[in-house]
């Protein structure tokens, strides 16, 4: 029935013989995806998806081969009507594979197009995964609807072969301002395996609610957990609701990067727990926006005692391999007291097994060997981020005048904040890591990575409208060679991801600076 309806559409299609429908039913050019390609080679014969079409997957590939290819067979059936079976590797169809090509690297992948088959290598499972969100965007748009459609669906044919800019291209998530759950969670994270994210950093505390459970001190999550801005209910993830987005992440190839903020954005730590302030006394939850006012108390031995437990909880349920511990705002700390904090907080992280991630005013302290910066300042002069890196201090780049996702498009824009600026779609693309904080020594960029605060967010459409279609351009800064990167050719290449978008349902922004499909 699956594939007799699939026959149907296409016939359908075929009544309409206009120049336009024609043009419409031409494979889309190789190499028009988001991120662009590394290189691209166009030639022969496309190959076109039918009825018969299996998805073969070989041997090598193990387990995971298998779960890659039943995940692209989900994609593909609901709107191709065809069965799509998965299949022993063989000759024809659409072919998985991975091979001994270490050139490929832990991420890369080579896509090949004829008229006989589309075989997509890797060297490891992810750059597999990286093949399918490539071959999704070669195939027309409406492939990502949920209902038949009529096709057809054709590849062009030649060959693609693609490895990341950066190892780190991230996007972070603020579920402390408002809470979201586990299910929006999960839809952010499949918007953003689209465009071969492979981070996802949760801002688990701040002043305004703990979202995470501790199970040695409880009132984190659950008294902590109780608000958030505006004073609407909020809500904290158990363990095994984080267990659960965990795992949900890792079968899209996204690491968790949780974040714990400290010393200050704590409010939420010290209302929960007196023994947490210097005085003793716990202050009221908060709802508001404001920052700079907490901090959790450095002389005392119970900061340490507590962020060890908190520390060892979550690094318990986290298999990758970073912690954030914040360090961002901390003005109600004393200089002194911050850096003495930062190094007992480094040393605590180090002692589970983790990398040390922090916002770049972890500069100002004493960074541990191997630790992580991440820049969101707007100016790109700060001598502390240099000096560190000149020193070891590897960067994530995430310059709030560029990549903060929660900046608005323009004055009318009615969620979102201005304080770094408004960041239209143009002016989000429109810049280079290596290039962004003046005087940076080479190599010493990790990757990008897109944050979102929720000050103003409270529901999936709004952080979509936020986040689309800004957040492809920083994906496409992160994975596509720099030599890719100029707004003409990337302004229309996303302009032809607005159908996309749409078929997945994305309430994305229809920037004017775009000139949508």
């Amino acid at each position: 029935m699956a594939g007799l309806l699939g026959a149907l559409l296409l016939m359908a299609a075929g009544l309409s013989s206009t120049p336009a429908a024609a043009a419409s039913r031409a494979p889309r050019p190789l190499g028009q995806t988001v991120p662009a390609p590394a290189s691209v080679a166009p030639g022969g014969s496309p190959y076109t998806i039918t009825s018969s079409t299996p998805i073969r997957v070989d041997a090598a590939s193990g387990p995971e081969g298998r779960r890659i290819a039943g995940y692209l067979a989900d994609v593909l059936r609901p709107s191709t009507g065809y069965a799509l079976p998965v299949r022993p590797y063989g000759s024809g169809g659409i072919r998985l594979r991975l091979s001994g090509e270490t050139r490929l690297g832990e991420e890369g992948y080579r896509l090949e197009s004829g008229r006989s088959a589309v075989t997509l290598t890797a060297h490891r499972p992810a750059g597999l995964f990286h093949a399918v969100q490539t071959l999704r965007q070669l195939l027309p748009a409406s492939v990502e609807k949920r209902t038949g459609q009529p096709g057809p669906w054709q590849v062009a044919g030649g060959t693609i072969t693609d490895t990341p800019r950066y190892a780190y291209r991230g996007a972070m998530l603020d579920v402390s301002r408002h809470f979201f759950t586990v299910a929006q969670v999960e839809r952010y994270i499949d918007q953003l395996a689209l465009y071969k994210i492979n981070k996802l950093h949760l801002h688990l505390s701040d002043d305004q609610g703990w979202r995470i459970a501790i199970d040695s001190w409880p009132r984190l999550a659950t008294y902590g957990g109780q608000t958030q801005v505006g004073g609407g209910k909020g809500s904290y993830y158990t363990k095994a609701d984080y267990q659960q987005l965990v795992r949900y992440a890792a079968s899209r190839y996204l690491e968790v990067v949780p974040e714990i903020d400290t010393p200050g954005h704590t409010n939420a730590a010290l209302a929960s727990y007196a023994t947490l302030n210097c005085d003793g006394v716990a202050p009221p939850l908060y709802t508001g926006t404001d920052v700079g006012f907490s901090s959790l108390c450095v002389p005392k031995e119970v900061t340490y005692k507590f962020l060890d437990d908190v520390v060892r909880e979550l690094s318990a349920m986290t298999p990758g391999g970073y912690v954030h511990i914040g360090g961002d705002e901390a003005h109600s700390t004393p200089h002194a007291d911050y850096v003495a904090f930062m190094d007992k907080a480094q040393a605590i992280v180090a002692k589970y097994g983790k990398t040390v991630m922090g916002w770049h005013q972890l500069t100002g302290a004493r960074p541990v060997a191997g630790a992580v910066a991440q820049y969101w300042g707007t100016e790109g002069n700060e001598a502390e981020v240099v000096a560190a890196a000149k020193a070891g201090t590897r960067l994530v780049m995430s310059p709030a005048n560029r990549a903060y996702l929660d900046m608005k498009y323009d004055a009318s824009t009615k969620l979102g904040l201005d304080w770094a600026g408004l960041v239209d779609v143009d002016a989000s693309y429109a810049w280079d890591p290596e290039t962004f904080i003046k005087g940076l020594p080479s190599g010493s960029v990790l990757g990008v990575e897109a944050p979102l605060w929720s000050e103003t967010l409270t529901t999936s459409a709004d952080i979509e409208y936020m986040a689309f279609p800004r957040l492809p351009g920083i994906a496409e800064i992160g994975w596509s060679p720099s030599s890719t990167h100029n707004w003409p050719d990337y302004s229309a290449r996303l302009a032809a991801q607005g159908p996309r978008l749409s078929a997945l349902g994305v309430n994305f922004y229809r920037s004017p600076v775009v000139p949508w499909v």
